[in-house]
């Protein structure tokens, strides 16, 4: 009987070893890079979702997202009259919509009567602006989720990504003070990834960076914008890196990056010249209005 017991774990024990790994998903492996300092990997967030080929933060800007192999889905919340929390970057219907007026004074059903407008202002018959908890349907185990404009909405949004088993796949950020900052996140023992925004750093540190950078705990990440990529930067860049957080550059406008912007990216006969100088600085995630140049970009470095 002994015998047969040994020969039944040796035989268990090798067919473990021999088993193919299980392959990271897109979001395991862009939460690893996230969580790691060194780590190599460039994280890809698309700025309100596939807006070039969708209206933007519609439910098919992020499916399009998924498809191009994008690892984050940025977005900006707004809440309705009757308290939904729905994907809108303006207060107000008039540019994304065929409606007008601002979301507070409109109930979600009354918002549905309303299609969403791609980027040349013409409206989409059938597409409607989702709210969070649609989006996050489609988000889950699939894409990571950036909320930029929606701090305010802490609670609520903790609320539904606990419900649906997604917090884990959420970055918020702001520009809020560290105590604020602090106080919000220490009511909850399972929180939000948190992002503090510092401002542009090319005339010197903000208040608000020196605060956070001189925690003892590292934040994951730091948002930095400058109009010149000059030393200030640089040196703000550097004690990011030296704390053990990493940086996340959007490269969606000229004023934020320096210039050195997806659309001079797209210009560009090589990318890298554009491209190149951003991660040269230490930054890596990247907020994008061609996500599928920047990924076509980083994968022929190895970095994606």
């Amino acid at each position: 009987m002994k015998r047969i017991s040994f020969i039944l774990v040796f035989a268990l024990a090798i067919l473990t070893a021999c088993a193919p790994k299980q392959e990271q998903t897109r979001v395991q492996k862009a939460l690893a890079a996230l969580h790691d300092p060194s780590s190599k990997y460039v994280v890809v967030a698309a700025h309100r979702g596939d807006w070039r080929g969708y209206p933007e933060n519609s439910i098919q800007a992020i499916e399009s997202c998924i498809r191009m192999g994008v690892d984050m889905m940025e977005l900006d919340l707004k809440l309705t009259k009757d308290s939904v929390l729905v994907l809108s970057h303006d207060h107000t219907l008039n540019r994304c919509t065929t409606g007008s007026g601002p979301i507070r004074e409109y109930t979600y059903e009354e918002i549905l009567r309303f299609d969403l407008k791609a980027g040349h202002g013409i409206g989409r018959p059938g597409i409607k602006m989702p709210t969070l908890r649609q989006a996050l349907e489609v988000c889950k185990d699939r894409i990571l989720v950036n909320v930029d404009q929606g701090y305010e909405y802490y609670d609520l949004v903790l609320a539904l990504t606990e419900e649906l088993g997604v917090t884990d796949q959420i970055l918020i950020k702001s520009g809020r003070e560290l105590s604020e900052v602090e106080d919000k996140l220490n009511q909850y023992p399972h929180r939000l990834m948190y992002m503090p925004v510092v401002g542009s750093v090319e005339d010197g540190e903000s208040e608000v960076f020196r605060e956070f950078i001189s925690y003892s705990q590292p934040q994951l990440a730091y948002e930095l914008c400058f109009n010149k990529l000059n030393d200030n930067v640089k040196n703000a860049a550097a004690k990011v890196i030296s704390s053990g957080s990493k940086i996340w550059v959007n490269t969606i406008w000229e004023s934020l990056c320096g210039g050195y912007d997806d659309d001079a990216a797209d210009s560009a006969e090589d990318p890298g010249t554009v491209y190149g100088p951003i991660l040269e600085l230490g930054a890596s995630i990247l907020q994008t209005d061609r996500p599928a140049l920047l990924i076509s970009y980083l994968e022929s470095i190895g970095r994606h």
